[in-house]
């Protein structure tokens, strides 16, 4: 990895620190000047370069107008190398902490800054990456799941049936929706993904990793920061919406697909825990799952998804 960095002439000291990243290598490393860098290494095989390359140029346009994003850093007029079969990227050093999202003010601001993120990726489309959709996120990874032999014998009908009623309730959510626009999303808006800086001249947040960054509805982006009852939901929404509706409007039919795309990101993500299996680094990082006890609970959370998408939006 050192000799990687010093094809590009970012010459370390021999300090690295792997920070939490599953799908890539992730490591703040010393540079020999003093500075500190990121590093980034990507899987093989999950993305081309192609879509890479166009992560990155989402990342340096949201960064031109002047949003607070971690974006790659260009040397030699590149933002994506590759040495000894593998590629990477460099990035800043950007400190911080989680955001207090149960502060209002912290919501507002997030939501001026997304409101701002979705202005620009509405401008154009991503044409070499995918789309947040029905297929990929639910029928391909369920499917993978049921023929690969990661579900118990015993609660392998019981998954099939829960994940065929969950998918038909994403149609119906997604049909009730009717033709909402996509635009191009961080895709993973979380607050792990999310730097708070206190004070100075760069206070406030600072959105990383863009690796998930994907076309789709606006209200992805939104309704991972939501948590707790109904009433908390639409508080916290109504709050995040006074700053994203500052630099652009949301569609309220998209408020019909949160449950939806909760449930899909469920069912997405157990499929890539199993895909990822054969890697060391999970069954260290997650050695709850693919236990009979994690199946239970991921049919048991599926019901209540069923419920959930049947339920009326949330009102904001």
């Amino acid at each position: 990895m050192l000799d990687a960095l010093e094809s590009v002439g970012a010459v370390g000291d021999g300090r690295m620190l792997a920070l939490a990243s599953y799908e890539n290598r992730v490591y703040r490393v010393a540079m020999a000047d003093g500075t500190w860098r990121v590093a980034k290494f990507y899987r093989p095989g999950r993305w081309t370069d192609a879509q890479i390359r166009e992560e990155h140029d989402f990342v340096s346009e949201l960064a031109e107008y002047e949003i607070p994003v971690v974006a790659p850093l260009s040397i030699a007029g590149r933002m994506l190398h590759a040495y000894g079969g593998y590629r990477f990227a460099l990035y800043p050093n950007c400190g911080g902490r989680a955001p207090e999202l149960d502060d209002r003010s912290t919501r507002e601001w997030l939501g001026r800054f997304i409101g701002r993120i979705h202005a620009v990726g509405a401008r154009a489309p991503f044409r070499e990456r995918p789309a947040l959709d029905i297929a990929s996120f639910g029928e391909e990874p369920s499917a993978w799941l049921l023929a690969n032999g990661f579900l118990p014998a015993d609660l392998v009908e019981a998954y099939a049936r829960i994940v065929a009623l969950a998918l038909d309730g994403v149609r119906r959510s997604y049909a009730r929706a009717g033709d909402v626009r996509d635009a191009r999303l961080h895709g993973d808006c979380h607050a792990g993904n999310l730097l708070w800086i206190a004070q100075g001249a760069d206070a406030g947040p600072h959105f990383v990793d863009f690796d998930d960054s994907r076309s789709g509805p606006a209200i992805h982006d939104l309704w991972m920061l939501l948590s707790g009852d109904r009433t908390d939901m639409q508080r916290q929404l109504a709050e995040i919406l006074t700053g994203y509706e500052d630099f652009r409007a949301l569609d309220r039919r998209e408020l019909g697909l949160i449950e939806a795309l909760r449930t899909l990101r469920l069912i997405h993500y157990a499929a890539w825990l199993a895909r990822r299996w054969d890697d060391p680094a999970f069954p260290a990082a997650f050695p709850w799952f693919n236990t009979q006890r994690y199946w239970q609970d991921r049919i048991l959370e599926l019901r209540e998804q069923v419920a959930a998408m049947d339920e009326p939006p949330l009102e904001v």
